[in-house]
C-alpha cells in the first residue's frame, strides 16, 4: 500500500535520516508533520520536500506538552496515519566513564519520548482500525557493542517495546508496526552523541562519515514500510553481518565486541584517545 494521502508525523525531520525520510514521503505524495527543534531547518526539509506540511517544533523529552502536540497533529488532517519516531541521540563513552545523568537523558530521548508520543497518537489509529507506527532503532538495538552501553541499551528497548506493541495492535486493531534497524548512515548522530559527562562529543567517526547516504538510508525505510515488513534491516559491510551473527552465532558477535572492549580499554589505560573500532 502506498502513501499517497496519507499523513506522515516524523520526529527527528530537521536533519539526517528524518529529513532524507521527509523528502522521501512527500515523493510519494504524504503530507507531512515535521518535527523537531529547529523550526528553521524544518522549513528548509519542508521546501525541499514539496508536500502538503505542518512545521510542529518541540522538544522530545518535554513531556508535560506532549499531550496538546499530539492533539494538534491529530487535528491537522483529521489523524496521523504514519507516525516514524526518529528522534534520537547516541553516545561515545566507556561505561566507567559515564556519568549517571547520561543514562537517564539517553532513556528519555531514545526510548521514553518515543513510547510516550506513540501512546498519545495510537488510540485514534485504534479508532479508525488503521494506522503505522515505525521506530528508528539501530543495529545496536540488536547488538551490544563498546563506547554506547546507554544507547544500545535505549535501542535493545525499543526492539522489545515496539516488537511487543505489534503483537497486541497489528491483528486485533489493523496497525503495522516496523522495527527500523540503520548501522552507520551519514549523518550528524555522532558529533551530537554525549560524551561520558554529558557534553556534545563534537566530532564525528570513520563509521559514520563512510556509511550509507541518508537518501538511500530512507528509501530502504520507505520501501520496507510500503511492503509492510515488520523489521527493516538498513545496514552494510560487517555491522549487516553482526545482525545476522547475532541471531545465528551470538557468541561469535560476543568474542569480536570483547577484542573491540579489549583494546579500547588498553587505550584508555595509557590515557589515549579512546575512539570506535572502524568496521567498514
Amino acid at each position: 500500500m502506498g502513501f499517497q494521502g496519507q499523513t506522515v508525523w516524523i520526529t527527528g525531520a530537521s536533519s539526517g535520516i528524518g529529513a532524507a525520510l521527509a523528502k522521501a514521503f512527500g515523493a510519494k505524495g504524504a503530507k507531512l508533520i515535521l518535527s523537531g527543534r529547529r523550526e528553521d531547518a524544518l522549513k528548509e526539509v519542508a521546501a525541499e520536500a514539496g508536500a502538503d506540511h505542518l512545521i510542529l517544533p518541540f522538544e522530545a523529552t518535554d513531556f508535560a506538552a506532549l499531550p496538546a502536540i499530539a492533539q494538534q497533529a491529530e487535528a491537522w488532517q483529521g489523524g496521523v496515519d504514519v507516525l516514524i519516531n526518529n528522534a534520537g541521540i547516541s553516545q561515545r563513552s566507556l561505561a566507567l566513564d559515564t556519568d549517571f545523568s547520561v543514562y537517564q537523558k539517553m532513556m528519555d530521548v531514545d526510548f521514553l519520548a518515543p513510547v510516550r508520543l506513540t501512546q498519545l497518537v495510537l488510540p485514534g489509529m485504534v479508532e479508525r482500525g488503521a494506522g503505522h507506527i515505525a521506530i528508528i532503532s539501530s543495529v545496536a538495538g540488536k547488538v551490544g557493542v563498546p563506547l554506547r552501553t546507554g544507547y544500545c541499551a535505549a535501542k535493545h528497548a525499543c526492539c522489545g517495546y515496539y516488537d511487543a506493541l505489534r503483537a497486541e495492535v497489528e491483528t486485533a486493531y489493523g496497525i503495522k508496526v516496523s522495527v527500523i534497524l540503520p548501522g552507520s548512515v551519514q549523518s550528524a548522530i555522532a558529533s551530537n552523541a554525549l560524551t561520558g559527562s554529558g557534553d556534545v562529543r563534537g566530532t564525528s567517526d570513520a563509521n559514520i562519515d563512510n556509511g550509507l547516504p541518508a537518501e538511500e538510508a530512507a528509501a530502504r525505510i520507505v520501501a520496507g514500510m510500503e511492503a509492510g515488513e515488520r523489521e527493516i534491516p538498513v545496514a552494510e559491510g560487517m555491522e549487516a553481518a553482526a545482525l545476522q551473527m547475532r541471531a545465528a552465532n551470538p557468541e561469535g558477535v560476543f568474542q569480536i565486541t570483547a577484542e573491540q572492549g579489549r583494546v579500547l580499554a588498553e587505550a584508555r589505560a595509557k590515557g589515549e584517545a579512546v575512539e570506535p573500532p572502524n568496521t567498514q
